[in-house]
Parts: C-alpha cells; sequence; structure tokens
C-alpha cells in the first residue's frame, strides 16, 4: 500500500542525511519534495499543509543534538510528526461495557463489512476469547444475510438466525436479546450499504443505532477510493457518530492517502486494517509501526508477532531438536518455506525489516521472489520419502525424474540442494559443541545488546508466545535506540554490509533467520 510513498520519502530523506550541515533553503527544498510525494500519494491537501508547517517549524529552530547529525534529526521530526498524524498510540476495539457489548458496522455497499465483520468476529473469537453473535440486517443486498451465516459457518462463530420479512431495526433489537439470552460476550451488527450516502440510508442507520444502543460504531472504509473516503467518514460521523475505523484491502496496490488522512481529518482513530482476502488477516493499526514502515525502518515488533501466531510451536520444537544433532534435511527445509509463505512471503517480511525495504527490488531481479518457493516446495514434493531424508542419493536419473514431476529442470533442482547444503552447514555450526551452540551464543549476545536476557526459549531463542505485547513494544524501542530501526543501520553487534542481510545473500547475517527462526531459509548467493 505505502510502497510508493515509501521509495519517494526514502530518497528525498536519504539526500539529507548524507550532509554534515542543513541550511534552512535544504530544509525548504526537502520538504517541498516531501509535500509534492505526500500529495501525489493522495492525502487530502489541508493534512499535506498542516504537516510540513509543522515539520518545517521544528526542524529550522531545532535544536541539533550533538551526537545526531541535522539530517538524521530531520527524518526524527518527520517520523515524530507521521506518528502524531496516525493518531500517535494505537486504539483497539473497545470491550469495556456491559455483556452483550454492541458494535455496528457501517459503510458503503462494496467497502467489504460482511467479510470485515466476520474477521472481527474471528478475532475476538480466538484472540480474546470471547462468544461473539453476529446478524446481518442487510435486507436489500440478495443473499447478504446468507452469505455472513455461512462466514460464520466457517468460522465457527455464531450468527442470528434468519427470519425473513423483519426490518432492520427489528432483527437489531430481536439480535440485542438474543446475545442476552445466549450468553454471548459481544454481538456485530452488520448494517446494510449503499452505492453512495443517502438520507433513507442515514435514517435507517439512525433508527438501529438508538434501537440497540451500540458501544463501538465502526465505519468499514475501502482504502483505495482515496479521498472519498476521508468525505464518506466525515458525512457518517455527523450524521451517526462513530467511534472509529476500519480500512479495508490495504494490501492493496493504492496510494494510502485514505489511511493518513482519514484520522487527521476525522479525529477518529483507525481501529483496524484489513490486509487480505482470509479470515486470519485482520492486523490492528499501530501509528508507531506504519510510520516505520513507510519510512524504511521495519517493523521488527509485528514481524515477531506474526512469527508467534504462524509458527507451530511443536514443529519448533523438533527444529531446535535436530539443529543441536545438526541435523537438516529436504523435510525441515520444505517446512521452513512453508513458514515462510504463511508470514506473508518473501516480500511480506522484508518490509517488515529494518534497512531492507530497498532490497526487494534486487532480491526480485535476482529471482528471489516468492514464486520461487511454490516451485522448491513442488521439486521436494516430487521426491521419495528416502530422498528427501537423504539428498546424497539424488544422482542424474533422478534428478530427470523429479524434473518432470514438479515441472521444473535439472538446473533448479541443483540450486535447491545447493541451498539445503548451505543450510544444513549452517545447522551444524550452529547446533555445534560447546557453550551451547554457535546459534545460541548468537542469539544470546542479541538478547544482551537489547536487554532481553531473560528471555530464553529453546536453543537461546527466544519463546515467542510467551512475550507479551509491552515486551513487545519495548523491544521495539530498544532496537531503534541500538541502531536497529534506523535506515541503513545494521544489526547491532553484526558489522555492516548489507543491513540485517539474509544468510547466502552476502553481507552480515541475522542469527536466528536461516532455520532457528522458522520461516526464513538461507538463501543462495546470486551467481
Amino acid at each position: 500500500m505505502f510502497e510508493n510513498l515509501q521509495d519517494r520519502l526514502g530518497s528525498i530523506l536519504n539526500g539529507l542525511t548524507g550532509r554534515g550541515a542543513l541550511s534552512e533553503s535544504d530544509v525548504s527544498a526537502a520538504l517541498r519534495e516531501v509535500r509534492r510525494a505526500l500529495l501525489e500519494a493522495d492525502v487530502s491537501l489541508e493534512v499535506v499543509r498542516s504537516f510540513t508547517d509543522r515539520v518545517r517549524e521544528k526542524a529550522v529552530g531545532a535544536e541539533i543534538l550533538k551526537s545526531i547529525k541535522p539530517g538524521q534529526m530531520v527524518v526524527k521530526i518527520v517520523h515524530d510528526e507521521l506518528i502524531e498524524m496516525l493518531g500517535g498510540e494505537g486504539v483497539g476495539v473497545d470491550l469495556h461495557a456491559a455483556a452483550p457489548v454492541v458494535i455496528m458496522m457501517v459503510g458503503l455497499q462494496g467497502s467489504g463489512k460482511t467479510t470485515t465483520t466476520a474477521k472481527i468476529a474471528n478475532r475476538l473469537t480466538t484472540r480474546e476469547k470471547k462468544k461473539v453473535l453476529m446478524a446481518s440486517l442487510d435486507t436489500r443486498r440478495p443473499a447478504a444475510q446468507e452469505q455472513l451465516r455461512q462466514l460464520g459457518a466457517q468460522a465457527n462463530i455464531d450468527t442470528l438466525p434468519i427470519i425473513a420479512g423483519q426490518s432492520p431495526t427489528d432483527i437489531a433489537a430481536r439480535a440485542v436479546q438474543a446475545a442476552r439470552l445466549g450468553g454471548h460476550d459481544v454481538v456485530i451488527l452488520d448494517t446494510a450499504g449503499r452505492t453512495h450516502i443517502d438520507e433513507p440510508l442515514m435514517v435507517e442507520m439512525a433508527d438501529i443505532k438508538k434501537k440497540s444502543n451500540p458501544h463501538e460504531i465502526l465505519l468499514v472504509a475501502d482504502s483505495l477510493t482515496g479521498q472519498d473516503a476521508v468525505n464518506l467518514a466525515r458525512n457518517f460521523d455527523e450524521r451517526v457518530g462513530i467511534t472509529g475505523l476500519v480500512l479495508t484491502r490495504m494490501d492493496g496496490d493504492g496510494r494510502g492517502g485514505a489511511a493518513l488522512s482519514m484520522r487527521a481529518v476525522t479525529g477518529k482513530p483507525i481501529k483496524l486494517i484489513g490486509v487480505g482476502e482470509r479470515m486470519g488477516e485482520l492486523e490492528e493499526f499501530h501509528p508507531r509501526r506504519i510510520a516505520d514502515r513507510i519510512l524504511g525502518m521495519g517493523d521488527i515488533v509485528s514481524l515477531v508477532e506474526k512469527a508467534a501466531e504462524n509458527i507451530d510451536a511443536e514443529k519448533a520444537a523438533a527444529m531446535a531438536a535436530k539443529m543441536a544433532r545438526g541435523k537438516f534435511d529436504l523435510n525441515d527445509l520444505a517446512d521452513q518455506l512453508r513458514q515462510m509463505q504463511k508470514m506473508g512471503g518473501m516480500g511480506g517480511i522484508m518490509g517488515l525489516m529494518p534497512g531492507m525495504a530497498g532490497m526487494k527490488d534486487k532480491m526480485a531481479a535476482a529471482g528471489l521472489d516468492d514464486k520461487l518457493f511454490g516451485r522448491q516446495i513442488a521439486i521436494i514434493q516430487s521426491m521419495t520419502k528416502a530422498e528427501r531424508a537423504n539428498p546424497d542419493m539424488l544422482k542424474h536419473s533422478r534428478k530427470k525424474r523429479i524434473a518432470a514431476g514438479s515441472g521444473t529442470d535439472a538446473a533448479a533442482i541443483n540450486k535447491l540442494l545447493k541451498m539445503h547444503r548451505q543450510m544444513a552447514d549452517m545447522m551444524k555450526m550452529m547446533g555445534g559443541k560447546g557453550k551451547g551452540g554457535m546459534m545460541k551464543q548468537m542469539m544470546g549476545g542479541l538478547a544482551g545488546k537489547m536487554g532481553l536476557g531473560g528471555l530464553g526459549g529453546m536453543g537461546g531463542m527466544p519463546d515467542l508466545s510467551n512475550i507479551d505485547p509491552k515486551q513487545l513494544e519495548a523491544l521495539q524501542k530498544q532496537a531503534e535506540a541500538a541502531g536497529l530501526g534506523k535506515p541503513g543501520g545494521g544489526m547491532p553487534g553484526l558489522g555492516g554490509g548489507l543491513p540485517g542481510g539474509l544468510p547466502g545473500l552476502g553481507g552480515a547475517k541475522l542469527p536466528g533467520l536461516g532455520g532457528g527462526f522458522p520461516g526464513l531459509p538461507g538463501l543462495p548467493k546470486k551467481k
């Protein structure tokens, strides 16, 4: 979503950080470029003007710290103002009310209300352990109520039984009553939408609000609609009163201006963002993390959270035991590739790693894209059980058969085997004897630098399942203090080269991201 803006702001700010001293004209020239970049990203004019004025005021009159170059100070000011524009602190869905807590979903037709309703219900059920009831109040769109019922069946979430002929307000009253009688903690009302805002829609929303007395009114807006989404939020807030925003299709290739404008224009927090079609692809909106991503500083906390959600604890424990013995076969490699796909693939992970945003294009040019993992998994699946356990068996005739079965060629199989050998060698080093192995030493050293000595887990890895959100936020701040969050800054204590380089791509290696951190396999060097 923010890639274009990230590229533009990155090049502008990198031009400043390389200089020893900045004049007022340098700052003004840079801010003109920042203003242009934000307007091209579809951020509203009033928001852009206010943003650049605040940055100029602070940058020109800034008291430059002795330890910081002027250019880096400007980057910090832009970063801080970006966080402020996005809302400062993240705000989640508020459930602090008497049960059943009523959440009313509003928005235009086609914005993704029904799917988002099911995603929120699924999130509250799995994460908050709440008992949720969903009810569709959309009596106009054909099969709208049936769609919500089917989504509920897929996610094993209760839905209000459909009674033909009832009005939306009657359904709302029945849903609240059913939730009270059924012992539900939360009831989510999926209201009807229109192709555009009209008077009957607003009257209906007001009636439903009066009847159900919702604790939260969430406006669902399509982030690809740009400034129209901002006007929509303003209109709904004036007529119905909204408590927060949910932006859908944040994984699209839009310019991201709606997300940057809506909080500043409406004063209402963006609570959640939809980042994909699947049920679990809904994230909390954290202004600091989004600002970090936009400025290419990565997002370590989200990366760790994503890993904790997707890593299979039993498989990770088995992998740690194998590493301790220095064992790593092709079955393990396939597991690593699948874990990486679950975490959003190469592109998704690179976007969250500090200083790595600029590497995406280089890696794509080297053929290291997400399709590569699919091909490699296909090659491994075309092997016999014995071949996967013992790759040394693979001679010419066997490779020919595997190539035919996977739709690849011998060269692709040789690349995969070379990658496996590199990773297997690394596993032996990491699982080697003496002081708990190289892996443990590296992770212990990194944890010590970040003040996380108490987060010991299997083989020296932090136990992700036991890290609470406050510790994660502390990790982000400590990582920034250690130089991890700065654009172009390498991992602490790991030398320079490619910042936080992936194993096999040259540069410093990130401990735990070459097999020890399930999901990021080592990659072969480009020839």
